[in-house]
């Protein structure tokens, strides 16, 4: 490109400006410009003459925009000239420079030449400001200058890019001993951007992709880092932990064998080759093995995709994880299935819909690859994990030197006291105390030292120590589930005082505190048995017989002629169908009387009114406990089953209460709809969407999860799939037929 095109070029991308006439230089190496535009000029060449513009043609976005922000502010107030610095925008746009990393067509190309002009001109000015063109330096008076030096300037003490690269790089390894891989990448990436040629940079992104289980972006880093530098073992650790991800053994062996060739002593590569070698070595094909293999073929994904059922699920790394495991350890399947999901997926790899075997097939599955999983949910894995990539450590200072040895000190105090926690006390408190003085930065010392307190008997010890946690927790930004973890202990503190005192608000209001930081299902636990515990004192204090008769009698009695959900209690407001009221009478004689089972019926006759089905199902439920024999609670009861859509519950209900009163007209009318309401299930009539609530609920039954999970059932359903010889024997088994009507049903 010759010098009048890179000129023409420029004045397109770049604005108003204007060359001098007389300008001397000619050659394309020496070319030097004078520009002003809006009475700015251009800062590149300053003091930067000794990186070559080659540095810039591999630049991106972030670079430029740091090295221009920073040169405007140091220099914008001079009179200098540009050397070829300026003629980045005509390189970009340019085939002369191979080592640019985008066509001159790409819309990047454009974006860097635009942020270039927008940097260097429009920072300092509003929109409207007036374009001038110029042929000499502007004067101080020059309103130009006014509205420039008025402007705000970037911080003119910003580091270089190298120093930048390396706080980056700080940032992402604490990140990532934090466990925040997330983080960790962003800030490796912008490390990237500033050094693009670092070999360690795009491995700890690698380490970093690998822990968030994006493999394809792991692989890809580790690749770089292996060709900036193949005589570099970590980088064959990362490459073979990648390739191990994305289910390729065969490979990851290839990169360890290569690792430990320039390092035979790492120990992370004899891991990881170990690893590798038992995921590419062939799992026996019996029991559930046999079954695990289904999950081995190509297709797996494809059909996973396509089902709207399991779709989902390749975007949950837990998931993943478990079918990667299943692949690489076929008779491993057990341990997982516990959860549904993979039993959903079983079903659909052996093409069983368990629900109803009579419904239509599937359709035809899309060769549609899976998503990267990108979510987490967390449950915990029966095999060990392997071991997660550690970023490349870096230089710390005295100081951090000494925090971290202090760190170190702390946790093994903490871990001596966890070990005389089981048998002395005081010991224990001694060492929790010494980690404290340690390291007053990990509240875990503190809710620690409760638990010694609070199983001591030290109520009111464990309580202070609690409150300590809660309120250094809260100063440090810790995490919500440790505050949580000190509310609790402080709530069953407080639990076992309310014992003596008999008042357990206060422990109550703690366990909701604790609840509102992080949901732990043994928080909630405690709350529940403090309210249970609160409500019995309450029925202890209050029950009065005569009482309660009175309050039933003020709610209204039933109306035992009416059927099923419309019938009515025989009290003027459920007459009136003001059930709240209703309610609120009934719980009034309940805590005077809490052993009559016509007030428990009455009650949940009102919450099936209100649709509140769970709370009239427990009501229900306790009617039936405290008269088996009475038909009314078993109607309840089999009504809100009915109205949940759990049809075969209700079925059972409704011939429990026919053992007792086999000529009920309402239970017989009971089992009439339940067993139409499954013939119409079995028949297929039911709509998908009905299909598919009634298959979730189904496999959120712990009954079907058991019958799913037993070797026994496992086998009979394989058998009905190949072996319709044995399937006929399964079905004189009144057990198994049972099982397998039970499944039918759900």
């Amino acid at each position: 490109m010759v010098i009048q095109d890179r000129v023409k070029l420029l004045t397109s991308l770049w604005g108003n400006y204007s060359i001098p006439k007389d300008n001397p230089y000619t050659d394309d190496s020496d070319l030097e410009l004078e520009v002003w535009a809006l009475g700015l000029r251009n800062p590149w060449r300053c003091s930067f003459d000794s990186a070559r513009p080659s540095y810039f043609y591999r630049a991106d976005v972030g670079q430029i925009q740091a090295f221009s922000t920073w040169y405007i502010s140091e220099y914008v107030y001079s009179y200098v000239k540009i050397s070829e610095y300026l003629l980045l925008v005509v390189a970009v746009q340019s085939r002369e420079f191979p080592a640019f990393s985008h066509p001159p067509e790409s819309s990047r190309t454009v974006e860097i030449a635009r942020l270039l002009r927008t940097v260097t001109f429009i920072y300092f000015l509003p929109l409207d400001a007036p374009v001038q063109t110029r042929t000499k330096p502007p004067t101080d008076s020059d309103p130009t200058i006014s509205i420039a030096r008025s402007a705000s300037l970037p911080d003119r003490s910003a580091p270089p890019p190298r120093a930048m690269a390396d706080e980056a790089k700080a940032k992402g390894n604490a990140a990532f001993s934090a466990g925040r891989f997330e983080e960790a990448a962003a800030h490796f990436t912008d490390a990237i951007a500033l050094a693009p040629d670092n070999h360690v940079l795009y491995s700890n992104r690698s380490a970093a992709y690998a822990s968030l289980h994006r493999y394809p972006e792991a692989l890809a880093d580790a690749e770089r880092t292996v060709a900036l530098r193949p005589d570099w073992a970590k980088g064959c650790s990362r490459l073979g932990a990648a390739r191990l991800g994305l289910g390729d053994a065969a490979g990851a062996v290839a990169a360890y064998e290569k690792g430990l060739a320039l390092e035979p002593s790492n120990g992370a590569l004899k891991d990881g080759l170990a690893h590798a070698r038992q995921a590419r070595r062939p799992a026996p094909a019996s029991g559930a093995g046999a079954i695990g293999k289904v999950f081995q073929g190509p297709e797996l994904w494809s059909r996973m995709a396509a089902d709207p059922t399991t779709r989902p699920y390749l975007d949950q790394p837990d998931f993943m994880r478990m079918l990667r495991d299943v692949q690489r350890n076929p008779s491993s399947l057990n341990n997982y299935l516990s959860d549904p999901r993979m039993v959903q997926v079983l079903s659909l790899m052996l093409n069983l819909r368990l629900p109803n075997n009579d419904a239509p097939p599937r359709p035809p599955a899309q060769s549609t690859p899976p998503p990267p999983p990108q979510q987490q949910q967390h449950q915990p894995e029966t095999k060990a994990r392997e071991p997660e990539p550690e970023p490349e450590p870096m230089e710390v200072t005295e100081e951090e030197k000494e925090r971290k040895e202090r760190k170190a000190a702390a946790q093994e105090e903490k871990e001596a006291g966890n070990a005389a926690y089981k048998k002395d006390f005081e010991t224990a408190i001694q060492h929790y105390t010494k980690a404290m003085e340690l390291d007053d930065e990990d509240v875990s010392y503190l809710t620690n030292r409760a638990a010694v307190y609070l199983e001591m008997g030290k109520y009111d010890e464990c309580i202070n120590d609690c409150d300590k946690a809660v309120e250094r927790g809260r100063e440090l930004h810790a995490d919500f589930k440790i505050i949580s973890r000190a509310l609790t202990r402080k709530g069953t503190a407080l639990a076992k005082i309310a014992k003596c005192f008999k008042d357990y608000d206060v422990a109550i209001e703690t366990y909701q505190k604790a609840l509102t930081e992080h949901r732990n299902p043994d928080t909630l636990k405690k709350l529940n048995d403090a309210e249970i515990a609160k409500k019995e004192l309450e029925q202890q204090e209050y029950y009065d017989p005569k009482i309660a008769d009175e309050e039933r009698e003020k709610g209204g009695d039933e109306d035992e002629t009416l059927i099923l959900v419309h019938s009515c209690a025989g009290n003027e407001f459920f007459k009136q169908q003001k059930y709240p009221e209703a309610v609120k009478h009934y719980s009034e004689a309940l805590r005077r009387n809490p052993k009559d089972p016509r007030v428990y019926s009455n009650r949940a006759a009102c919450y099936t009114k209100l649709g509140a089905m769970p709370e009239g199902l427990k009501d229900a439920e306790k009617c039936i406990e405290l008269d088996p024999t009475f038909s009314k609670g078993y109607t309840r009861k089999g009504a809100i089953q009915f109205f949940m859509k759990e049809y075969d519950k209700a079925l059972e209900t409704y011939q429990a209460g026919l053992k007792h009163d086999p000529n009920n007209q309402e239970l017989l009318d009971g089992v009439r709809r339940c067993v139409q309401r499954i013939n119409k299930a079995s028949r297929g009539e039911l709509s998908q969407e009905e299909l598919q609530e009634r298959q979730n609920k189904a496999m959120q039954d712990p009954e079907i999860q058991n019958i799913l999970k037993d070797p026994i059932m496992q086998q009979v359903l394989t058998d009905f799939q190949e072996n319709p010889k044995a399937a006929q024997a399964h079905l004189k088994n009144p057990g198994v037929m049972q099982k397998i009507q039970k499944l039918k049903n759900a």
